[in-house]
């Protein structure tokens, strides 16, 4: 057996790597500041894309898929975002390598091979898709134009982690047009509630929806709209990001369509995007000392069937009443395991099931057999109870929905739990610094304010709520005047 996991109230960074690292989600990669996604890891994410695909194409959606590499003029011409990503850029330059003359068996970037255009590594793909929709939008009757692509992103970050911040990470990005304002914010507002939605009834985890303030915006966006979760350690997190952009790559790229009165116009475009950021989130919101807590919607393995048994009659006869009840359930869409392997002991299996997040357990032996019976353990809660063998395919369909209901709650619970109200600078940083979690307060409204909260404190301003309501009231900092509160926290 490994030792055990670091407590994570003790060093919940050192919990978090580690717990990555031994449920083999993902490790390190000989690329610095990437990571390589492991099949167990890697299926989590597919369950992740294929009830995020069926949402988007619910919305009328379709998948495309475009270039890796944006020419540096294109990525050039929306001044806003090439600016706002500039310091994140990979950059080809060179197309082929040579033999070194110098350093035998070793190669060197061919001098004779420089590109005419250098061409940036993707971070975000806005320059090279709104070049593309120039061509495939003339008229009213071509709108609106629904696109989406899975695909990998480079971003440069000096300082990564796996999955929450890695120089390269998997996503999907939606970019639409369309022929007015309202139906572009509509589609922003639309895409937001898929996210919102999808984090809370997939992933269990509760978020805040808002708007950014405008520091915190997406590059080349007229408004951001977000949803903000909340880690066991109170920090934030980021959960997904909608925004608006008017029609500011339109004019960049010049992508104009003639309406229904026969004149021309730019249209109105979006963007919108979610990456495996969301493992992270599905990590640290809901594991703990043990191992992975994972929602049945979400996990690989729903339920593993750990017999107990010596020699291959016991087996057998385990076996033979086991197999029609795995049937049974995956007729009823449930994914299920059944561990027949004799090269661990239970003991170990169960231990390596609990850090693998696998909602449910059954284990059944010689004895249980003779009793008629099965014993069940639930991840989330870690109760054991006994039940009948004829019993198990409704009580285990109807455990994973309680499972499920059970780990949103509790996670509910505990943002607020740790969401506070303050009305005061002293208040505001003892809270922060003893406290953590969301911290409701007042703000000026603009960015010079946010900007020395920021520095003074490292709590940024993580939405302006939706739901936030008018309200009187004197920014925690300056004292002066405010409309309605924000959320503050410090985040990842």
């Amino acid at each position: 057996m490994s030792k055990a996991l670091p407590k994570r109230s003790e060093n919940y960074s050192e919990w978090y790597n580690e717990l990555v690292k031994r449920a083999d989600l993902a490790e390190n990669s000989a690329v610095r500041g990437c990571m390589v996604i492991k099949p167990y890891g890697y299926s989590i994410w597919e369950k992740m894309q294929r009830a995020l695909d069926d949402m988007f194409k619910e919305t009328g959606h379709e998948n495309a898929y475009f270039p890796l590499f944006v020419p540096k003029s294109l990525f050039e011409a929306e001044e806003k975002n090439a600016e706002g990503f500039a310091k994140e850029c990979a950059i080809v330059t060179h197309y082929r390598l040579k033999n070194d003359p110098n350093k035998p068996g070793k190669l060197m970037v061919d001098p004779d091979a420089k590109l005419e255009e250098e061409l940036i590594v993707r971070p975000t793909s806005e320059a090279i898709i709104w070049n593309t929709y120039r061509n495939w939008i003339q008229s009213h009757r071509d709108l609106p134009l629904l696109i989406n692509q899975w695909a990998n992103v480079v971003r440069w970050e000096m300082r990564t982690r796996l999955f929450l911040r890695t120089a390269e990470f998997l996503w999907q990005e939606g970019h639409t047009a369309h022929s007015t304002e309202k139906e572009a914010i509509a589609e922003t507002e639309q895409m937001l509630e898929v996210y919102a939605t999808f984090a809370e009834e997939f992933m269990a985890v509760p978020v805040v929806r808002g708007r950014k303030t405008a520091n915190e915006r997406f590059a080349g966006a007229e408004e951001t709209y977000c949803i903000e979760a909340m880690m066991q350690d109170g920090k934030a997190l980021q959960a997904g990001t909608s925004h608006f952009l008017g029609q500011n790559f339109a004019k960049a790229f010049d992508v104009k369509f003639t309406n229904k009165e026969n004149q021309l116009e730019h249209v109105w475009g979006t963007s919108w995007g979610v990456s495996t950021r969301l493992m992270g989130a599905l990590i640290m919101a809901h594991s703990d000392d043990e191992g992975l807590i994972l929602p049945p919607k979400l996990a690989p393995i729903q339920v593993v069937i750990v017999p107990i048994f010596k020699g291959e009659e016991q087996l057998a006869q385990i076996s033979e009443v086991i197999l029609p009840i795995v049937k049974e359930l995956k007729k009823k869409g449930v994914s299920v395991k059944f561990d027949t392997s004799d090269k661990q002991s239970p003991g170990f299996k169960f231990a390596e099931y609990e850090l693998k997040g696998v909602p449910v357990r059954l284990a059944i032996g010689a004895r249980d057999l003779a009793n008629g019976t099965v014993e069940i353990a639930r991840r989330d809660t870690k109760v054991k109870a006994t039940y009948q063998i004829d019993s198990v395919v409704e009580t285990v369909t109807n455990l994973l929905e309680e499972i499920q209901a059970n780990i949103y709650q509790k996670a509910l619970n505990f943002r607020a739990e740790n969401s506070h109200k303050v009305d005061s600078w002293d208040e505001f940083v003892k809270t922060l610094d003893e406290k953590a979690g969301f911290i409701s307060a007042h703000w000026d409204g603009t960015p010079e304010t946010e900007e020395k909260i920021k520095e003074l404190t490292k709590a940024t301003i993580r939405c302006i709520p939706l739901d936030a309501v008018e309200e009187e009231g004197k920014c925690i900092l300056t004292g002066n005047p405010s409309g309605k509160r924000v959320v503050f926290a410090r985040a990842y």
